[in-house]
């Protein structure tokens, strides 16, 4: 199939997982969703990423967001690697893990690049939001472990920006002022921003994060 592009639909499927069958759009249920892939049980960076997103659950779940994870390994082999995970990285599987041993998932999402690799899944993160469409895909190397944090402050963009209809500057965290979109022309801007904003340039109008609540995750490492 083409490759899965940003506002796409994602395809829907069935599978077996840790916590049972799913139908994954049906699973989804208009939540946001993450779903992330491995390229093989019991292997060392696979093993400390799941241990993360384990220990993240939280996070994510504040967001509202569903995570499952994807291996292309049986069910019963993902079952024992649970136990090591649990025992090596100190945090226990809280979210389901998909077993795709026929790769038949990997195949339809295109987790498969063969100039990396004719045969080992990348470390695919697919951000599908509740209508079901990709927000944000990232593609890591087999031997890089993802970088969670940031997966998480991107989920804090697109959710705040399909929100609000803003946009956020380079290396934005959650609670710092944000961008108004060029689209929205300044008589349409003083409505949807009462408080104002400071104007840079004419395209380039930054107004503080609308719906802040409490100190940035930046203010709170930087008291």
């Amino acid at each position: 199939m083409a490759t899965l592009q940003l506002g796409d639909m994602v395809p829907d499927f069935t599978a077996e997982t840790t916590e049972g069958p799913i139908r994954f759009h049906a699973w989804i249920e208009g939540s946001w969703a993450v779903l992330f892939s491995h390229p093989k049980n019991f292997t060392p960076v696979c093993t400390t990423e799941l241990g993360a997103v384990a220990r993240l659950k939280p996070e994510f779940d504040r967001r509202g967001i569903k995570v499952i994870g994807l291996s292309v390994d049986p069910l019963p082999e993902h079952r024992a690697w649970a136990a090591d995970i649990a025992e090596t990285q100190g945090h226990a599987l809280n979210f389901p893990l998909i077993a795709d041993a026929d790769r038949a998932i990997t195949n339809l999402y295109g987790m498969i690049h063969p100039n990396a690799s004719d045969t080992m899944t990348l470390r695919s993160v697919y951000v599908i939001g509740p209508d079901k469409r990709l927000k944000l895909r990232i593609d890591y190397p087999a031997s890089t472990g993802r970088n969670f944090a940031e997966i998480l402050r991107a989920i804090d963009s697109l959710q705040l920006t399909a929100e609000h209809g803003v946009a956020t500057p380079a290396d934005w965290q959650e609670g710092e002022d944000v961008i108004i979109v060029p689209s929205l022309s300044d008589e349409e801007a003083r409505t949807r921003f009462p408080g104002g904003w400071k104007t840079l340039r004419p395209y380039l109008r930054v107004v503080p994060q609308p719906g802040r609540t409490g100190l940035s995750n930046r203010e709170r490492r930087n008291p």
